[in-house]
């Protein structure tokens, strides 16, 4: 089921990305936007580098925040975390009630994917939750064109979130911010691109 509900300008936006990986343990943080203007929180957490206990973290970060009530929409910057830590996006949004949007700056090379979990011995099931996000669609953003997938929201409401919340790239400022403050606490200073 989608959920389709009316964007207002404010309304609170939750970005997770992660850290660079240095070592088992891997930094989540999350920024709470109100719309793309101001950050109106932050959250942070650990998973564990190429584990699979992403999504119950990220589900348990949001649940126990005092903004879970007020997120309208989380965006994630890709499915994968920690290296190849997967987030079941179905099942992140079944357990918040919180409707997921990820973010892609280009379409994922499965072929690459698929090779790199046969180094995995739960290879097959990450592939599964992999899968499981659904269809890889093309949407317009400010500079360039990005790549999504959803959970829980239609199509045209994700347009209409990634429109509102993109104010200085092609990438949702939730998004934008909380990689530059995950790599700022662990580099010393905020690197790549989000």
């Amino acid at each position: 089921m989608n959920l389709d509900f009316h964007i207002k300008p404010e309304i609170r936006i939750l970005g997770i990305d992660d850290s660079a990986l240095f070592n088992e343990k891997v930094m989540i943080v999350g920024a709470i936007f109100r719309g793309g203007d101001w950050i109106d929180g932050v959250l942070r957490s650990e998973i564990t580098r190429d584990g699979l206990d992403a999504t119950e973290i990220i589900c348990k970060m949001i649940k126990t925040s005092k903004h879970h009530g007020q997120v309208r929409a989380i965006i994630l910057d890709g499915i994968t975390y920690g290296g190849f830590n997967v987030v079941d996006i179905q099942m992140l949004y079944r357990k918040t009630g919180i409707p997921v949007i990820v973010v892609m700056r280009s379409y994922p090379d499965f072929e690459k994917i698929k090779s790199a979990l046969k180094h995995f011995p739960d290879g097959e099931e990450r592939w599964t939750i992999i899968k499981r996000a659904g269809e890889i669609e093309k949407i317009p953003s400010k500079k360039n064109p990005i790549y999504i997938q959803k959970a829980g929201i239609s199509l045209e409401t994700v347009k209409k979130i990634i429109q509102l919340t993109s104010i200085r790239s092609s990438i949702p400022e939730p998004l934008r911010v909380a990689h530059l403050i995950a790599t700022g606490i662990i580099l010393g200073e905020s690197r790549g691109k989000a």
